[in-house]
Formats: C-alpha cells, structure tokens, sequence
C-alpha cells in the first residue's frame, strides 16, 4: 500500500483527519491493492504508515465499515469493495439481513449433524455430520438480536479449499469467518444463485435462505432468527459505481 503526501492547504477548511485517512483507503481498494475479502494491515501497521494515532485509523475504519465498504470482525478489518474487477461484486452481508447496525457478534463453527431441514435441502444422508456455522450479533440500539445457522453441503466442502480448512479447527471454540465463504465459492468458479424465505413465527421472524450454484447442485443454508420486536429486517449490500 503505497504511501501518499497530502498537500498542505492552509486557508481550506479543516476535515477531520479521520475523514482524509478513510479517503486514502477507500482510494487504496478502488484500486485492488487489498483485494476484496482479504485481511487490511493492522491498526497499529496503518496508523505507522499513515503518521497518525491508532485511535484515528480506527475511527477512518469505523466509517468504512458504516458505508459497506470494509467488514470488521475479532480477526481484524477485511476489504468488502472490490478494485477495478467488476466481476467479484460483494454479496450480501452474512449473517442474512445484517445491516451495518449491527453489532460485530460472536462466530464459531462445529463439525457436526446439521437440523433435519438444513440436511434434506442440502441432499445430505440422515444424520452426516459436515461444517456448521453460528452466528449471533445484537443491533446498536438493542432492539434485539439476530441468530444465524448455516450449513454447508458437501459440494461446497470438497470443492471449495477455503471452507475444507475449517474443518481441522471446528471445535466450537475459536472465532470463524465463513461470512467470506461466497467470495471463495465464486473463485472456485461457482456462480451463486440465492433464496430467502421469510417466515412470521410468534414471537421472531426467520429468513431461510438457500443458495446454489449453476448446476443446481446445493452449497449451503442459512436459518437466520430475528426477534420480533425489531421494527425492520433490512437486506443490505453495496455495489460498486463502474469506473
């Protein structure tokens, strides 16, 4: 990530420097030089690069993140825009409906037998165990909280490298990041074809969503759990402008 010198301009306006460093940033993965999906340097390797306070780099981060273009999570901030590819497009957020008000929250997966439903629509054989994952995350304002469970077939284990490694570590203790797991499908040269189905339960709402790729073969299935409090299930991603 190259550096860039910003000229001085004594009689403009002051912009938070926050602001500017979030403007270099953007520029930085407009141009691919994290390509989407990957890992950002660390704060404390930014804030060095950019000459600023690490709390800065934080807040230039934190407004990144609100504009869809960067995700943040334990393991540290990931690029969500792509450069100038126009064919790797971020997918909606994972969990399903997570808005970027929306709290960070826990993710862990499980080598295990999915639910019976989860199991039948992805053709597997009764009681098979294959990779789980689970999410739950709490809006801002603790209007309620969202619980996701996903379930991968074994098309997308075998045929996907990225996903295959969790299975090694799946021991319901350390943290995962399967929410990337539709960019790795679509470089393994899968294209995605996705369908949520909302449903009223009495107290929550469920979005089930399933996705396949182009020869109908099942790759995953998402249960997500809203409580029913919360005023909105709002679907959110961002596309980028074409250049």
């Amino acid at each position: 990530m190259a550096r860039t010198t910003r000229p001085e301009h004594p009689h403009a306006p002051e912009e938070p420097l926050y602001r500017r460093i979030a403007a270099e940033l953007l520029g930085a993965l407009r141009q691919g030089t994290v390509p989407p999906g990957e890992r950002l340097p660390g704060e404390r390797q930014l804030a060095a690069h950019f000459g600023v306070s690490r709390e800065t780099v934080r807040q230039a981060l934190e407004m990144l993140r609100r504009g869809g273009l960067v995700a943040i999570d334990r393991r540290g901030s990931h690029a969500v825009l792509p450069g100038a590819t126009p064919g790797r497009l971020p997918w909606p957020a994972f969990p399903v409906g997570a808005a970027h008000d929306t709290e960070p929250g826990r993710a862990t997966v499980t080598w295990e037998v999915p639910t019976p439903g989860q199991a039948r629509a992805l053709g597997l054989a009764p009681r098979r165990p294959t990779l789980v994952h689970r999410c739950t995350s709490a809006a801002v304002d603790g209007s309620g909280t969202r619980t996701a469970v996903t379930s991968f077939s074994a098309v997308a284990v075998a045929e996907v490298p990225e996903p295959a490694r969790y299975r090694d570590r799946a021991d319901g203790r350390a943290s995962a990041e399967p929410w990337r797991a539709d960019d790795w499908m679509r470089t393994a040269g899968l294209t995605l074809h996705l369908r949520d189905t909302i449903s009223p339960l009495p107290t929550s709402v469920r979005v089930t969503r399933r996705v396949h790729e182009q020869w109908e073969r099942p790759l995953e299935v998402t249960d997500l759990t809203v409580e029913a409090r919360q005023a909105a299930l709002v679907h959110e991603f961002t596309l980028p402008a074409a250049e």
